[in-house]
């Protein structure tokens, strides 16, 4: 099978070889993880011909005798040359228990660079943090970008393109599907689904009440881009019949962050320079899931979906995202990379003075000289006379932007 690259990773992680460093790809299942690891297997076998590469695959049945540390440990010392270039690759690691002890002992003892995949935030924060301080770097993988799409899918850039990725998101596996079958395009999209919830949320965290995670798993589909209080989840689940508690909602939506479907995003009070707590929008890693979740009613929440798309892009740019809070009013995105910071706001239209107004006006409050774009569908990107210094960009350009 063919493996289509995704330089931007590919040179990120190629980068970062030799330094020292474990080596952490995490994402969500299905973004592309595994077929990374290919791609550097391939690229250290053209690139590094006299290299000795360990590759452990933990989806295959080949390894499934390697289960623990110890196994693991056995297995990769036993493959490494005294002395030589060695490389351990290991998908999937999060399947091998006490797999941090294994990295460890090797990291320590110098034998190898290690590049390992894992599915599970908690695995790749909470216990790394702690066994692994210090000795890695953690790369995230995500679903599609634009560009991207268009080459999985050997796309022409066009606005029907993007209504094509608006409305089935960017798992790298659809690629093999007839994306104009809602069908196979559902069919693919809840296998993956199925999949995120039994193994990373509902088994590993040995939830009992699967109809509340599910319940809300589409409440926050449904409400992806809005503040979202533990207390109003709770009272909508209340009157929807699911009797929970306030400490209950905290708990599963952290499940749910920690399989990597969806990310948690604070505000930010831009004028005071601090972070706010307990109110958060989300937003799903992928969009299509959520797309999937709300019965692909992509006409009925453009508006919800277009801030997803933005907020993945700006991701995939490498920014840390934040919600950016005004005394009069809100910033969809603040956006920061080393000493950059962008502004931005996300609107399907700019289809009245009013909606100009509010997203414009909103980018006129913030007195500094960082960049100020606001994103929307309409087909004609340049300046507005009326508010010189910020950029309208149109959502399909935006989304070829290397930020």
């Amino acid at each position: 099978m063919a493996v289509i690259s995704r330089p931007i990773y590919l040179d990120h992680i190629v980068s970062r070889l030799n330094r020292e460093m474990m080596i952490i790809l995490v994402g969500q299942r299905r973004v592309g993880k595994s077929y990374m690891l290919r791609q550097l297997h391939d690229w250290l076998r053209e690139n590094k011909p006299e290299a000795n590469v360990v590759y452990i695959n933990k989806e295959l049945q080949a390894f499934s005798e390697i289960t623990n540390a110890g196994e693991l440990y056995a297995a990769a010392s036993a493959k490494m040359d005294d002395g030589g270039d060695n490389y351990l690759l290991v998908d999937e690691v999060q399947d091998i228990d006490n797999y941090e002890d294994a990295l460890r002992s090797l990291h320590a003892e110098g034998k190898c660079q290690i590049v390992v995949t894992g599915s599970n935030a908690y695995l790749f924060s909470s216990e790394i943090s702690t066994r692994l301080a210090g000795r890695y770097i953690e790369i995230p993988i995500y679903s599609l970008g634009y560009e991207e799409f268009l080459c999985f899918h050997n796309l022409e850039d066009s606005d029907a393109a993007l209504q094509d990725y608006l409305r089935v998101g960017g798992l790298p596996g659809l690629c093999h599907f007839d994306i104009h079958d809602e069908a196979q395009v559902r069919d693919y999209l809840q296998g993956v689904y199925n999949t995120v919830m039994m193994r990373d949320v509902v088994t590993r965290e040995e939830i009992r009440n699967v109809n509340f995670i599910e319940n809300l798993s589409h409440f926050v589909a449904d409400n992806i881009g809005k503040l979202i209080s533990v207390n109003n989840i709770a009272n909508v689940m209340k009157a929807q019949g699911d009797k929970t508690s306030v400490p209950s909602v905290v708990t599963y939506l952290g499940y749910l962050c920690n399989a990597l479907i969806v990310d948690r995003v604070a505000r930010f009070d831009i004028h005071g320079k601090r972070l706010f707590e307990q109110i958060y929008k989300y937003y799903f890693a992928d969009h299509g899931l959520r797309n999937l979740l709300c019965g692909f009613n992509i006409r009925g929440s453009i508006e919800k979906l277009i801030e997803n798309v933005v907020y993945h892009h700006l991701l995939i740019c490498g920014f840390r995202v934040s919600v950016g809070v005004l005394r009069a009013g809100e910033i969809d995105f603040v956006a920061t990379k080393g000493d950059k910071t962008l502004y931005i706001q996300a609107t399907y239209l700019l289809g009245s003075e009013d909606t100009i107004k509010r997203e414009f006006g909103n980018l006129e409050a913030i007195q500094n000289n960082y960049p100020k774009w606001v994103v929307s569908m309409d087909p004609i990107s340049g300046d507005m006379s009326n508010y010189p210094g910020i950029r309208h960009v149109n959502l399909r350009e935006f989304l070829k932007e290397r930020l």
